[in-house]
């Protein structure tokens, strides 16, 4: 089976081509291929189908030619990933299987389409809009945050920490607990700082997640989108730019005066190959 491997802001993904949907992945393929020591190692698998020949996707096919079929490291299929729906994007541009309008590319995903904008070695990727809905809690060994729930198509946890604690000082190699009666499916979790003013941003944050399915990684795009949303709320404003830095790079979400909100962040494809297994 060929691949391709690339990453986001050092969120990496395990690339499949499969456009006329041929084949099919099965979870227990999906770990091992994601699998760091006996595989190939990611955060996820990204399969490239075009939307018309995926049953999950075929309600979109009118409104976009290819389809982000996303599974987490476990196997589990995800509705959404905010780093890979622009890693999808330079895979399809690079390969010359699509060529951005001037409104973009359109790229169907579990949770809707979204819209990808090439700009240079970023891609910026209108989003569907957030939802901060509820109040909730993460406890990571003793201590317990209360956070905001954040429905970006994919569901997240968003906790900004308090009473000293530092960021790097939390153990984040086991799933933090949160309230499953809330979170049925499971969910992302992502623990916040404020960070000192930088240039072109209205605010500047900092931040960790454990994404359900894969454990800590170094980038989560919908999480720096719930996080964003979760800034400009608390900080009273309608529309703005928020600059969230991950341990694997700075991405940036903005909220526009047409009610519109963007992710934007490098997307990098670094190899490809063929697995034997």
């Amino acid at each position: 089976m060929l691949f391709t491997k690339g990453h986001g802001t050092g969120n990496d993904f395990v690339i499949i081509a499969d456009p006329d949907g041929a084949r099919t992945l099965t979870p227990a393929q999906v770990a091992a291929l994601c699998d760091r020591r006996f595989g190939i190692g990611g955060d996820g698998v990204l399969r490239v189908v075009r939307a018309a020949k995926d049953p999950d996707a075929a309600a979109w096919a009118a409104d976009a030619e290819w389809f982000m079929d996303y599974r987490n490291a476990d196997g589990t299929i995800a509705e959404m990933c905010g780093n890979g729906v622009r890693v999808f994007t330079r895979y399809l541009v690079t390969r010359g299987l699509a060529e951005p309008g001037p409104a973009g590319l359109p790229i169907a995903t579990r949770s809707g389409v979204v819209v990808a904008v090439l700009e240079g070695d970023s891609i910026r990727v209108h989003m569907r809009s957030p939802r901060v809905y509820a109040a909730g809690t993460a406890t990571v060994g003793a201590l317990t945050f209360p956070g905001m729930a954040v429905d970006c198509g994919n569901p997240h946890l968003v906790c900004v920490l308090h009473d000293g604690v530092e960021l790097p000082s939390l153990d984040l190699t086991v799933e933090p607990g949160f309230d499953r009666g809330l979170f049925t499916a499971g969910v992302n979790v992502e623990f916040v700082v404020p960070g000192p003013p930088v240039d072109g941003a209205d605010l500047h944050v900092a931040m960790r997640v454990h994404e359900r399915g894969s454990g800590e990684t170094l980038s989560c795009g919908s999480g720096a989108l719930a996080v964003g949303a979760v800034a400009l709320r608390e900080a009273g404003l309608d529309t703005g730019v928020v600059a969230v830095d991950l341990p694997g790079g700075r991405l940036t979400v903005t909220h526009d005066a047409e009610d519109r909100w963007w992710l934007a962040g490098p997307a990098v494809l670094v190899a490809d190959g063929e697995t034997l297994a």
